[in-house]
């Protein structure tokens, strides 16, 4: 905290902060907090809910990136990203099957899973943003994802 402050009262424009939150593919909801040296800025996304034994989903993601057209309102984010994201839900069909037959045949519930390592672009214009990022590399795959978006907004802080 204090060495934020001190780059705050001495002006020093080589270190940046970014806050936001952003909504996408495939866990709905995100908080992201960045943080840069010059033009090289690391970005951390996660966010995860719980509803139920069978109804959650979580995703945490990271992507260390290099920032073109820094100064100006649009700039680009050029990078390689990796993520993990799971989510379960209620499937009240086979929930169904299962009761009308008196055992456990299926699952009683959906999941998604994903752990993948990306290229990923980012378009900025006046905080609102865009990312996509398209999967090279998949570690853990089960409904993968063929691109990986996101909208969102972040606050940018130096």
């Amino acid at each position: 905290m204090l060495a934020l402050l001190a780059m705050l009262a001495f002006g020093d424009q080589s270190w940046r902060f970014a806050a936001g939150a952003s909504a996408g593919k495939m866990t709905p909801v995100m908080g992201t907090i960045g943080f840069g040296y010059k033009n090289a800025i690391l970005y951390i996304e996660g966010m995860g809910t719980h509803k139920g034994d069978n109804d959650f989903w979580c995703g945490l993601r990271g992507d260390l990136a290099w920032t073109l057209f820094r100064e100006q309102p649009f700039n680009l984010d050029l990078g390689i990203s990796g993520g993990y994201e799971y989510a379960r839900s209620p499937n009240k069909m086979h929930q169904a099957l299962n009761k009308s037959n008196g055992g456990i045949f299926v699952y009683p519930y959906n999941y998604k899973e994903s752990a993948e390592i990306s290229l990923e672009f980012r378009a900025h214009l006046y905080g609102f943003y865009t990312q996509i990022a398209y999967p090279v590399y998949h570690f853990l795959k089960h409904d993968e994802p063929t691109y990986i978006w996101r909208v969102g907004y972040m606050i940018n802080i130096l």
